[in-house]
């Protein structure tokens, strides 16, 4: 949850300090975040091609910490204590 905090922190500062300044963001809100969701789909393009080429299991991978970790945070990819049982 602390980096969540942090990262909404650091960017309330940058807004204001853009108002302070009196500019604009330099990218509206919605096309900054279909760009980092980019970046973070296009990560994960080339362990999933690389699967598709070895006929590794990719669904199996989507599940893990090292995809849905990535692209969704730490706790996408844990276990559940229902998975568990």
């Amino acid at each position: 949850m602390k980096p969540y905090l942090l990262s909404i922190g650091a960017g309330l500062l940058v807004g204001v300090l853009y108002s302070l300044m009196g500019v604009r963001s330099p990218a509206p809100p919605a096309i900054a975040l279909l760009g980092l969701l980019g970046m973070l789909l296009g990560e994960q393009a080339v362990p999933i091609a690389k699967r598709l080429l070895t006929k590794a299991p990719v669904t199996a991978y989507l599940k893990t910490p090292d995809c849905a970790g990535r692209v969704l945070g730490p706790h996408a990819g844990a276990k559940t204590p229902e998975d568990q049982a």
